[in-house]
């Protein structure tokens, strides 16, 4: 569960992100975030991922009250969470295995662990043929389905996907969120930000809508599908 009760940011030169928000996110939905550039997308993600502090208001997710939390703490909050960002962030000196295997180092994952988990990974998201490349070989496509494996690997209850189909070719954002949709059905909640509006009028999901920093819209999963047809 991620709940927002009337929460607003203002950054330090006076720009006001979010405005009063309220919101509740049920544990296994699937939510598209959409909005203008400007309108508090992003700071709506980095206030679930504690990357920035409300000034007002109260933000629970996974049932911890996040203003409660002391910053040591933040650490393990965030390994709860698989994170799938816009520009791939895969580092150019590992292979893909080794992509992979870091996010389950970085939580202490043992070796035994990791050879077992990475290649079941990477075969579901078949890039079984891939295991030895670097990031450089790869298409636009198959580097966001390593971030998407990255962000798989420890089994997080949450993936926050910020624009990942944006540098990647059309066609493959189908296959981007077919695969999100999948990773859904198995019981994860996703959150995924976009500015394409055709993946939300094919995914007969729930939309919200933020502009100038305030939710202006929420429509359930099946008013989209109604709307679609």
């Amino acid at each position: 569960m991620i709940e927002f009760k009337n929460v607003s940011k203002t950054y330090s030169n006076g720009t006001h992100a979010l405005r009063n928000v309220s919101l509740e996110i049920p544990d296994g939905e699937f939510v598209f975030i959409v909005g203008s550039s400007g309108a508090g997308k992003s700071t709506f993600l980095k206030l679930i991922m504690c990357e920035e502090t409300p000034n007002e208001g109260e933000i629970i997710v996974n049932q911890t009250r996040l203003s409660s939390l002391k910053r040591r703490q933040i650490p393990y909050l965030r390994r709860k969470m698989g994170i799938v960002f816009q520009d791939f962030r895969l580092i150019d000196t590992m292979s893909v295995y080794d992509n992979v295997a870091f996010a389950m180092h970085v939580i202490g994952a043992t070796q035994s662990e990791i050879k077992k988990r990475v290649p079941y990974i990477l075969s579901l998201l078949n890039l079984q043929d891939k295991v030895k490349c670097r990031p450089t070989e790869l298409s636009g496509g198959e580097q966001q389905r390593v971030g998407l494996a990255r962000a798989l690997v420890n089994n997080p209850k949450l993936i926050i996907a910020d624009e990942p189909t944006g540098n990647i070719d059309p066609a493959l954002s189908f296959e981007i969120v077919d695969l999100l949709s999948e990773i859904n059905r198995r019981g994860t909640t996703i959150l995924m930000v976009t500015h394409e509006h055709s993946l939300v009028k094919h995914f007969h999901r729930r939309v919200v809508e933020i502009h100038d920093g305030q939710i202006v819209a929420d429509t359930a999963a099946m008013e989209v599908q109604q709307d679609a047809e």
